[in-house]
């Protein structure tokens, strides 16, 4: 595709949240016209801030954000606002034109089709899942037809037809679209280039190609970045040992030891900064609750929600999930999936029961259950009966954060640190169950097979929810629960 005029263009833009976190530091680069470009980067190293900035929602502290005159504009947002809830969705589609829309339904439709959901045009924001509002959200974006399309974990909530739909809608699509994603099939069906934030540096470099063809060329950087460093610091132990021996010595020996000494730190100076950004979590274990005998879960019925109305179905035989064991629910979206694993997790579902003083781990895909005015630390401390820091701040390294990330309050974590935040929680934790409600979800693909790998192999029993077919592959699914069926 022949990609027209500058449409984006920052230009040494500086910015950060406060003085100890810088996240831009003199960034420059352009998009244009007609482009379809990724941001990659590290977890918490800025791609949902460069979006704030192309939309205005934040102001660079030195430089320029430059946007072509006249440039609408659209995001994709996660999580929906609560002034919408009580909007039919007819309504909640009507607002993002300024004008009567006479072939309104016919572009309601058609985006809906794209993010695979069927809704009546009457029916409220408020009586879809979560999954769906997030669906919603999302072709609240698509319908507009902005200049500049900004999508934040698009495939997050999209089943594998979604998936493609999208897919073929960005590919079609003839103006410019920035994309924050880790899927990476998905990204490289439609992407011509990506912008790579460097954590390190705090830099954006521009990089042309799909999305294979860069991360090809970032992984061979980094081994260059790596075997360069591994030179000088061979180089840099001899000319020390020198130095040490010759500094004994009288007349020209220590001289020379002085120019040795300059030497060092030339080479010193040289050395670059690794970069972490394709840093994988180590293997990891997830410690279960061994004061628990027989059966962990059982499940004799269920709340759903079937042509918009709840109803209780009873389960024959009844389902009983035992340690070790992996029950998958699927079925539809909006038939009560996300529900029906919060009621488990909060012990309000009825028709469920666990072994007594069941330590329950329970992973929200909006993250809700994190207390987000509370420091990282602090929620990881609530995890343990005697906190204990050497363990706490060893199982966050495990997870890439670090102790200067465990100061900042939850809230102004990336959705991928949260993610991995919940992941340390649970090591610390030690449950006897864990309840997953889309757990792939922010995370980055890279992550994927150690975490599949660590639910493999946990001791206690694992309720699961995921639409990442790839993922669920990797795991032992014992039973499962079509919630479809019930109908």
């Amino acid at each position: 595709m022949q990609h027209g005029d500058v449409i984006i263009r920052f230009d040494e833009t500086i910015f950060n949240y406060d003085s100890n976190k810088p996240i831009l530091d003199a960034a420059s680069f352009s998009v244009r016209e007609n482009a379809k470009i990724t941001i990659m980067g590290q977890n918490g190293a800025g791609k949902s801030t460069i979006f704030k900035l192309i939309t205005g929602e934040l102001q660079p502290k030195n430089g320029n954000v430059h946007i072509r005159d006249n440039a609408s504009i659209a995001i994709a947002t996660q999580v929906m606002k609560r002034e919408n809830l009580e909007k039919t969705v007819e309504t909640f589609f009507g607002e993002t034109f300024n004008k009567k829309t006479y072939d309104l339904p016919k572009r309601i439709n058609k985006v809906l089709e794209i993010v695979h959901l069927k809704a009546s045009f009457d029916k409220k924001i408020k009586q879809f899942s979560g999954g769906q509002q997030a669906r919603l959200l999302l072709a609240y974006a698509l319908i507009q037809e902005p200049d500049i399309l900004l999508l934040d974990e698009p495939t997050n909530n999209l089943d594998a037809q979604g998936i493609e739909h999208l897919t073929q809608f960005l590919i079609e699509y003839k103006k410019t679209c920035l994309v924050i994603s880790h899927d990476a099939n998905f990204l490289n069906s439609f992407t011509h280039g990506v912008l790579y934030l460097d954590s390190h540096t705090h830099k954006v470099e521009q990089y042309v190609g799909d999305y294979y063809e860069v991360l090809g060329e970032i992984e061979a950087r980094i081994e260059r970045e790596r075997a360069k460093n591994a030179q000088l610091k061979k180089s840099i132990q001899d000319r020390k040992d020198k130095i040490n021996f010759f500094s004994h010595k009288g007349g020209k020996m220590r001289k020379l030891a002085s120019k040795l000494k300059d030497q060092v730190e030339e080479a010193e100076e040289n050395m670059v900064d690794e970069r972490q950004d394709d840093k994988t979590i180590r293997d990891f274990t997830i410690p279960a609750q061994t004061d628990i005998v027989g059966a962990m879960v059982k499940i004799s019925s269920v709340g759903v929600m079937i042509n918009h109305e709840p109803l209780r179905k009873t389960i024959l035989p009844v389902i009983i999930v035992h340690k070790k064991e992996c029950l998958l629910i699927k079925g539809p979206n909006g038939i009560g999936k996300s529900t029906l694993l919060a009621a488990l997790a909060t012990g309000k579902e009825t028709g469920a029961s666990f072994a007594k003083d069941t330590r329950v781990g329970y992973y929200r895909q909006d993250f809700s259950g994190l207390d987000f005015d509370k420091t990282a630390y602090q929620v990881l401390a609530e995890m343990m009966i005697t906190p204990y820091n050497q363990e706490i701040y060893a199982t966050a390294a495990q997870f890439l954060l670090s102790a200067e990330i465990l100061k900042n309050k939850v809230g102004s974590l990336s959705e991928g640190q949260k993610g991995l935040l919940c992941y340390a929680q649970f090591v610390l934790q030690k449950p006897g169950l864990l309840i997953m409600d889309e757990p792939t979800n922010h995370i980055n693909f890279r992550h994927l097979p150690i975490i599949a790998k660590a639910l493999d192999k946990f001791e206690g029993a694992v309720i699961l929810v995921s639409h990442a077919y790839e993922f669920v592959k990797q795991i032992t699914i014992g039973q499962t629960l079509d919630l479809g069926s019930l109908r």
